[in-house]
């Protein structure tokens, strides 16, 4: 085995400022909850009328109801029960809140064609002129969906398949990105293969999202781009087509996701904040986010990055349920990001059954010339309660900036594989952490060029 810098040492810690969670940190989260806005829609509705029998299109029918609440000022939108087909986007003005009831499903058309002209965007972390969001809402303030009814992206969506077809466009759109190329001569139309998100608020302030369940999603579900003040409550996303991630808060701030349940093709929950140079140069970091009492099952559980390069802080996530996947708790980045994300605080979880329980992966090669590390510190996890999982802690970083200021206290992990793979980790700091019954108090460091250290 190689040699490491510092090995664990079985001895009290004495924890610096930086690593170490506190009640402060926690009245922070109580007082982001607290101030939290909430929209301002007019407490009148507006019924959807026309036919709900999922053939003919109830697209124009919706609309116009949303027409007509915004020329009054906003309202509720109201879909009773009953299919409603739309063939193409919903587009959500100001001071509107999109309802469905219970017996309502509002499927999307299959047909990608459905979905020009296109419209600002933002996908992966690069803005773009791409396909439009299935719903979608630019530069408003006070919008909500609400009610028990189904949002489905429709399983035979032609969207699907363009997962296989992207890598071309993508690249793309990674080099402008990089490049700075205008947004104007970022189109991606008919041709390209840019899945879009079933719901997308980009430059929104004061959102509720709340009690819907969505389905098959071509790509990511909830995408917040851009937004202050956010509720996500009791929802359900039941969609395991790939990239479906539950929700994306991407460059936002003031959120809060709770009481939902994911089943996802990828992260449950994600925050994050822009790619590479577009990300950098917009510079709107996520701040202030909390994310708490949620059951999550799929592919990850919670996720920061990669796309962070405009910054991420004060994030909490609390009293949580991950059930099944890859990671339970991953953190990534390339060399090509640059930006930092600090203060984040996750406590109270239980976890079931992971390959991963906690992963970083900040060395992903840069594929425009990996001149920007990422710098991920002041990180606490506490208070797990865990029952399987292949590896408790695997963190891989680039040499020039090693991954610093984590701190574990209180975990423990009934079965592990192995318990630390660690790749350019310093000053890893362990306080009562069991794996199989023997207890782990210490700091642990790994920093070497020929590869990462196994024990």
């Amino acid at each position: 085995m190689r040699t490491l810098l510092a090995v664990v040492a079985a001895a009290a810690l004495a924890l610096p400022a930086q690593a170490q969670s506190t009640d402060a940190d926690w009245r922070m989260a109580d007082a982001i909850v607290a101030n939290i806005q909430a929209p301002r829609i007019p407490a009148r509705s507006f019924r959807v009328e026309g036919r709900s029998d999922g053939r003919a299109d109830a697209r124009p029918a919706i609309l116009a109801a949303i027409q007509r609440a915004s020329r009054v000022g906003g309202g509720r939108v109201v879909l009773g029960p009953g299919v409603w087909f739309s063939k193409g986007p919903i587009h959500l003005k100001s001071r509107i809140d999109l309802h469905l009831e219970a017996g309502a499903t509002l499927l999307f058309s299959p047909n990608p064609d459905d979905y020009l002209p296109v419209v600002k965007t933002r996908w992966e972390g690069t803005e773009v002129m791409s396909y439009s969001p299935l719903i979608y809402a630019a530069d408003v303030e006070d919008v909500a969906i609400t009610g028990p009814g189904i949002i489905d992206g429709n399983a035979q969506s032609g969207f699907h398949a363009w997962y296989e077809r992207a890598e071309p466009d993508f690249q793309r759109l990674r080099k402008m990105g990089f490049d700075g190329v205008p947004l104007r001569q970022r189109v991606f139309a008919k041709g390209s293969y840019l899945r879009p998100s079933i719901i997308q608020f980009l430059g929104a302030r004061r959102v509720r999202l709340e009690g819907y369940t969505v389905k098959n999603s071509p790509f990511w579900v909830n995408h917040l781009v851009y937004v202050d003040h956010a509720v996500v409550r009791g929802i359900r996303v039941d969609s395991m087509f790939p990239n479906n991630d539950g929700v994306d808060v991407d460059s936002s701030t003031h959120v809060l996701i709770e009481k939902s349940v994911f089943r996802t093709g990828d992260d449950s929950v994600v925050v994050k904040s822009g790619r590479d140079l577009d990300g950098r140069a917009i510079g709107r970091p996520s701040t202030h986010v909390v994310v708490r009492d949620n059951d999550m099952g799929g592919e990850d559980g919670i996720a920061l990055g990669s796309e962070m390069s405009g910054g991420i802080r004060h994030v909490f996530f609390t009293d949580n349920v991950l059930r099944k996947g890859a990671s339970a708790i991953r953190f990534k980045a390339n060399l090509d990001r640059g930006g930092t994300v600090e203060h984040v605080r996750v406590r109270n979880f239980t976890v079931e059954d992971f390959g991963t329980l906690f992963w970083f992966q900040l060395n992903y090669p840069g594929e425009l010339g990996g001149a920007f590390p990422s710098t991920y510190r002041d990180i606490v996890f506490e208070d797990f309660k865990v029952q399987n999982v292949g590896v408790v802690f695997e963190g891989h970083a680039p040499a020039a900036a090693p991954l610093d200021g984590v701190l574990i206290k209180d975990v423990s992990v009934a079965s592990a594989k192995t318990n630390f793979v660690l790749e350019n980790v310093r000053d890893l700091k362990l306080h009562n952490l069991t794996i199989g019954g023997q207890r782990f108090d210490g700091r642990l460091s790994a920093v070497s060029a020929s590869g990462p250290d196994r024990r």
